[in-house]
């Protein structure tokens, strides 16, 4: 049977296509804008509430269907009321540019993050000073971060160093970071019970590899008795790791190359069309 792709390419059809993508596409959007945060709960209930409706409305409860829709009508102005906040960042984030200069200007800060990292691996990792850092990807931490201590600091090596100095209040547990931001400090973090890992590793590696048991979080140990960096990812524990090793890990666990590169791509591109249109002005 062949396809008359004649007919199925039509200006109908690719209307329909181009409808469903933009669809998609924002939903796609508003769940990365509400990943980690209080409203993804809120918008698992509205998800529910919606095949309450569907259900109801096809079985034929009409008494449950009409008991929905009072719900969706009042709840939509309750959600504008109590979300306000977050509707407003919501709008200022789609406000500020398009996606490539919003992924250049995240590689940039994930860029800055790994630099403050590595000044304080370095001077860590030489004085032996023991540390957890983990690093929040797509798998929201809150479970973890409530038990820890609020900074929502800007990351440098020199905070970080600080954090970690024995005998402060704050050295003792992880410091998780959000947003390329150090969200709190003395977290604590369920500990690994497999039996894989060596005996000689202490309580902050099975913490690293137990976080990354439940989570796709990044999670850098420095031992407190050799110095040795390592890192955690989806329940893998990776030793003794260099300076170089560690950067190009992070590098490319942490920044999108090629996203930044089409950002730039972009950016010139309507740099050159600018110059051009005000060229042909004057």
């Amino acid at each position: 049977m062949n396809l008359d792709w004649g007919k199925l390419l039509t200006l109908g059809n690719l209307v329909n296509l181009l409808d469903i993508l933009v669809v998609w596409f924002v939903i796609y959007e508003l769940i990365v804008m509400l990943r980690g945060t209080k409203a993804i709960q809120l918008f698992r209930g509205v998800i529910l509430i919606l095949i309450v409706k569907f259900i109801s409305t096809y079985v034929g409860l009409n008494t449950v269907s009409w008991l929905v829709d009072l719900v969706i009508n009042w709840g939509v102005i309750a959600i504008i009321i109590v979300f306000q906040p977050e509707i407003r960042r919501g709008l200022e984030h789609l406000g500020r540019g398009s996606i490539f200069v919003r992924v250049r200007h995240e590689n940039e800060a994930a860029t800055k993050m790994i630099e403050g990292l590595d000044k304080a691996i370095q001077y860590m990792s030489k004085r032996r000073i023991g540390a957890l850092m983990t690093i929040q990807r797509d798998t929201g931490l809150e479970d973890y971060i409530e038990t820890g201590i609020k900074l929502d600091a800007e990351l440098t090596g020199e905070l970080l160093i600080n954090i970690f100095i024995p005998n402060t209040p704050l050295h003792d547990g992880a410091v998780i970071i959000r947003d390329n931001r150090i969200a709190v400090a003395a977290a604590y973090l369920p500990l690994s019970e497999s039996n894989l890992i060596p005996k000689e590793l202490g309580t902050r590696h099975r913490a690293a590899v137990g976080i990354s048991e439940v989570t796709d979080a990044l999670t850098i140990v420095i031992s407190e008795e050799t110095g040795e960096v390592s890192i955690t990812k989806n329940n893998e524990l990776l030793r003794g790791l260099t300076q170089a090793d560690y950067l190009k890990f992070l590098r490319n666990e942490l920044v999108n190359e090629e996203a930044t590169n089409d950002g730039n791509f972009l950016v010139k591109a309507l740099d050159w069309f600018d110059e051009r249109f005000r060229g042909g002005r004057r």
